[in-house]
């Protein structure tokens, strides 16, 4: 397979792209200096969160010419000095260096913010960021909750800022072939949609005692909103996201990217009911908290979309990947993944009922198209980016809604009406998280 990210080249800190899928920060630099500008059409980006997808975001936005990167926020003071070399060695200049976003926000000679932090923060930053004029390209999923993502759509209604999500796989063309080919009626009524990410190189997560903090981390920072505890460090890089107080697992790591394809191929937006179950299947004594095994199933009337993973497992479903999304309709099927998609058609006495779609390739990188649209977007601002935050929080809200199934342990049923589960408290408890003081939710 020859994705445009291969997710099984992380090292530690995030799910950066692979050397091969990016190019180093200092030849974007380059790049970009050979392209001319006007110095008064370059938008300037600060980033927050430079580990992991952070440090990909800005390695990708910086191969256009429009953009000049000028600053860099992290709680850990090694993060900072690794990055802050780095940047100095591509851009030839120093880095503003902060350890405090809010110190970031109150710089006006930043435009755009990248925020690349873990989940559990992205709704206080993201909001605080709009309210300080700063247009914002904000990892996925979008928020660590259901009231989370509402609240920060209801914040960009109001401060009318430009906001792309992560979810950069709605720039590859490849994703929006496979859709059109969906919504085409080629493969017939679709009855089920299979969403899948089978991680075989995620391994179990033993039990690690509690620890010092580390030299040079700001712990209290880093935990934000999220319940005050011991420093571990399972629950710090990367790993974070198998810790409901941070994150939500693969349901809203991997499962956000690819629900989000079933979501846009079907035109949907909230289920009618969800049923979720799974555990720590593979590994009983992990630490993770999220299930390293989980199913879920929407209903969405005349059609169910499903989710399944599994940890330290590589080979999923049509012919071994382990990712991806099929739509399986009555003439035929759908398949696509990260590096590809096809269509296996159905066949009645030995007639195929659909015109078969050969395997077909990525061709573009989807980060670099998803980046250059948010830059887009903030010079032109009648643009709509391609992950527009309202989208995102469906996405996100969907990828919830199987996490609380899971979690209360029932089918639950969803009211699109009132936007909350039907008489179920356990359910409804589960929309909000509670915020440490003094952080406070945003209103």
């Amino acid at each position: 397979m020859t994705d445009s990210f291969d997710r099984r080249a992380v090292l530690a800190g995030g799910f950066a792209a692979s050397a091969a899928a990016l190019a180093p920060l200092d030849a974007a630099f380059a790049q970009r200096r050979r392209r001319k500008a006007s110095a008064n059409d370059k938008v300037q980006v600060g980033l927050i969160g430079c580990n992991g997808m952070g440090w990909a975001n800005l390695t990708a936005m910086v191969k256009g010419a429009d953009v000049e990167p000028v600053g860099l926020c992290d709680v850990d003071a090694s993060v900072l000095s690794k990055r802050g070399a780095e940047f100095q060695t591509a851009a030839g200049k120093a880095p503003k260096i902060y350890d405090d976003y809010r110190r970031m926000l109150d710089d006006q000679d930043i435009d755009a913010v990248i925020i690349g932090t873990p989940d559990h923060w992205h709704a206080l930053m993201l909001t605080d960021a709009m309210s300080a004029g700063k247009d914002a390209y904000c990892e996925k999923p979008l928020g660590n909750s259901i009231a989370e993502c509402r609240a920060m759509v209801a914040a960009k209604q109001r401060h009318n800022r430009v906001v792309q999500v992560g979810q950069w796989q709605r720039s590859n063309q490849h994703w929006g072939d496979a859709i059109a080919h969906v919504q085409s009626g080629s493969i017939g009524r679709v009855r089920k949609v299979k969403a899948w990410a089978y991680q075989g190189w995620m391994k179990n997560i033993p039990p690690k005692p509690d620890e010092p903090v580390p030299a040079g981390v700001n712990y209290d920072r880093w935990l934000g909103p999220a319940p005050a505890r011991p420093f571990n460090p399972n629950r710090y890089h990367f790993n974070w996201r198998w810790y409901w107080d941070y994150a939500g697992g693969l349901m809203t790591d991997w499962g956000v990217h690819l629900i989000d394809i079933a979501l846009l191929g079907m035109r949907a937006e909230s289920p009618r009911s969800i049923s979720s179950l799974g555990g720590a299947f593979g590994y009983a004594d992990s630490a993770m908290e999220t299930p390293d095994t989980q199913t879920a199933i929407y209903d969405f009337g005349d059609y169910s979309i499903e989710w399944e993973h599994a940890v330290g497992i590589s080979k999923g479903p049509y012919g071994g990947n382990d990712h991806g999304v099929a739509f399986v309709g009555e003439l035929g099927t759908v398949v696509v993944d990260r590096g590809k998609w096809w269509t296996i058609p159905e066949v009645d006495d030995g007639k195929q009922l659909s015109p078969e779609v050969p395997v077909t390739r990525v061709s573009d990188n989807g980060l670099e198209k998803h980046t250059a649209d948010f830059i887009a977007c903030v010079k032109d601002r009648s643009k709509t980016p391609a992950c527009s935050i309202e989208s995102a929080a469906t996405t996100a809200i969907v990828c919830q809604m199987g996490n609380i199934a899971y979690r209360t342990g029932r089918k639950v049923h969803w009211d699109g009406a009132s936007g909350r589960f039907t008489n179920d408290q356990v359910a409804n408890a589960l929309m909000t998280k509670a915020y440490r003081a003094p952080y406070r939710f945003p209103a």
